[in-house]
């Protein structure tokens, strides 16, 4: 991997982090070097100079340059993302050497500052790093554990990796209260319905970012937990008060500024009783600056979510957009669909008078103040020798499992069920659903499941399902299932009434004297109260390994279940009545173990 001894300082001319310094970088930058510091822009291809031929032509046709190295020197911007849907993440190795790349590239042109390379690394559900590298429990399944100190673990052991990959911001964690069971698209994503208890995580996961050297970016402000709507696909609103948004959303946000984190990440919805006028929040200049700024006290980065989204793109034009957004106090401009357009919308406004010079300097002075802060100036470059030693080492992997053991929550266990004997439910069927792996590199689930089982003395098979079983599937299922198997364990996701996967589970548990049927929800726990045949049920909260692998050691036994609900689980007929309540969760005796 290609490693340079010299210093970002002695290229930069920038020798410490004295504001002062700062400024003087500043006077130096034309308005378009400024004005390109703000943006974050996505590039295709896993090399800086070479991509494949596909990636070339697709940076061609949403860029307007031909590699990662050609945007650097085009747009000058302030930081990139990496995405695996932009090829950008085959190996580690591989990350790395583009991380080093494209820091040479902004670092030998001009204006000469470092770049902020960052990505959207949750882990559990989101998850765009994948293995090797170590993958985590999730938001929600910290949750269940409940520990501040594993999600400060997990936040810590996540940090050091990304760092080791030359990765210094992480879009994450999520201080969304989600309140709502039906909410699309934080769900998991969130540690949970309790704000207290979110801003306990919140805050050892911000701690846990912060030792290893990466800036968190705490999202959704002003919180994204209470919608029905995916703001990827419309604009969500959130018709709280103003006191109900201080008592439910506020505190996690508050928790994270108490800790002086360095980031806060705007959400594309509305808020009524924060902005009268209906703006996104991300383009609102009450919510950034008058609550964020002025009344919560961050003087911090504030980022806004991907530009790309619909949420924040159907009341204005993406050119429109950037420069609204930056109008509301928005210093960083992620991810917009048209990086041109974007950026000659927002020169045009300074040369035009709708926005000041002075504006985009105030945003520009936050952004070098976090890179000086992270400590870019001094050394932007990561090593080949810091990959092998960091990413996916044996001690991250062991504290990923330990951290998994303890989230796993049983909801059902009629008749003492679990866990399984081999001497009394030795041979295991292992159906259900087989969602691609979050970073599309672990599972499928039912194989994952079935090989630990296996590994734990069980004899397990595999016969993967789907999320929409066809009828002949159900069939071929049931026959499996009465071919002398002893139990049968279900992998569900996002399972609805009367949907083919409550057709498969109702099927199973109807058949008389068939084996008993294990339910292991792997993303929202709704699951469970949607299957009331099945004599016993778990949530894993996500579907990468690790959460598999620990549900296997509380099937088998191996360990005691010992996750709690983070949030309750409504009646399917009845979304007002609680059928789990929070805090709900089930363990086995001593000698069940």
């Amino acid at each position: 991997m290609p490693h340079d001894s010299h210093s970002a300082q002695e290229e930069t001319g920038v020798p410490g982090h004295r504001d002062d310094q700062y400024q003087q970088l500043l006077s130096r930058m034309t308005l378009e070097e400024k004005v390109g510091q703000l943006l974050v822009l996505h590039v295709y291809g896993h090399h800086a100079t070479e991509p494949d031929a596909a990636d070339i032509e697709l940076n061609q046709r949403e860029l307007g340059v031909r590699t990662a190295a050609d945007a650097v020197a085009e747009y000058r911007p302030g930081g990139l993302i990496y995405f695996g849907w932009a090829h950008n993440t085959r190996d580690p190795q591989q990350l790395a050497a583009l991380s080093n790349d494209v820091q040479r590239a902004a670092l030998d042109g001009t204006p000469g500052i470092p770049l902020l390379l960052s990505v959207d690394q949750e882990h559990g559900v989101v998850a765009r790093v994948g293995a090797p590298a170590t993958l985590l429990p999730g938001a929600m399944a910290l949750g269940a554990g409940g520990s501040a100190d594993d999600a400060r673990e997990a936040a810590r052991t996540a940090g050091v990796e990304l760092r080791a990959l030359g990765i210094r911001q992480n879009y994450a964690p999520s201080a969304d209260v989600n309140v709502n069971p039906a909410n699309p698209v934080i769900g998991v994503r969130s540690f949970g319905a309790d704000p207290q208890a979110v801003s306990v995580l919140v805050t050892a996961q911000i701690e846990g970012y912060r030792d290893a050297g990466v800036a968190p970016a705490v999202k959704h402000f002003p919180g994204h937990g209470d919608t029905a709507t995916d703001s990827h696909s419309a604009l969500p609103y959130i018709h709280h008060t103003r006191a109900r948004w201080e008592e439910l959303d506020a505190p996690p946000f508050r928790a994270a500024l108490a800790t002086g984190v360095d980031v806060v990440m705007t959400a594309h919805i509305v808020v009524p009783a924060l902005d009268p006028a209906l703006d996104p929040a991300t383009l609102s200049y009450p919510v950034v600056t008058g609550i964020l700024r002025e009344q919560l006290g961050h003087d911090g980065v504030v980022v806004t979510d991907s530009l790309s989204m619909r949420g924040v793109r159907t009341k204005y034009g993406d050119d429109r957009v950037a420069v609204l957004a930056l109008k509301a106090g928005v210093d960083q401009l992620l991810h917009p669909p048209q990086p041109e357009l974007a950026r000659d919308a927002v020169l045009r406004a300074v040369r035009e008078g709708e926005l000041t010079e002075a504006r985009i300097d105030e945003s520009v002075l936050r952004i070098l103040r976090l890179k000086g802060k992270l400590g870019l100036f001094e050394q932007a470059y990561t090593t080949a020798d810091a990959v092998t030693a960091t990413v996916g080492s044996e001690a991250h992997r062991a504290a990923a499992d330990r951290i998994a053991e303890r989230t796993t929550t049983l909801l059902r266990n009629e008749g003492g069920l679990l866990p399984l004997s081999p001497g009394t439910h030795g041979r295991v069927l292992v159906l259900g659903a087989d969602p691609v792996s979050p970073s599309g590199t672990t599972g499928p689930p039912t194989a994952v499941l079935a090989a630990a089982l296996t590994e734990l003395g069980l004899t397990a098979t595999a016969f993967g399902t789907g999320t929409e079983p066809a009828p002949e599937t159900v069939e071929k299922a049931l026959a499996e299932a009465a071919s002398g198997h002893d139990a049968v364990l279900v992998t569900t996701y996002d399972v609805t009434p009367g949907d083919p996967q409550h057709s498969l589970v109702t099927a199973l548990a109807a058949v008389p004297d068939g084996p008993p049927v294990v339910i292991v929800s792997i993303r929202t726990p709704n699951d469970v109260a949607l299957l009331p045949g099945a004599a016993a049920a778990l949530a894993t909260y996500s579907w990468t390994d690790v959460e598999l692998r620990a549900a296997a050691r509380v099937v088998a036994g191996r360990v005691r279940p010992a996750g709690r609900l983070p949030v309750p689980v409504p009646c399917p007929d009845d979304p007002d009545t609680v059928r789990y309540p929070v805090g709900h969760g089930l363990s086995y005796p001593p000698d069940g173990v």
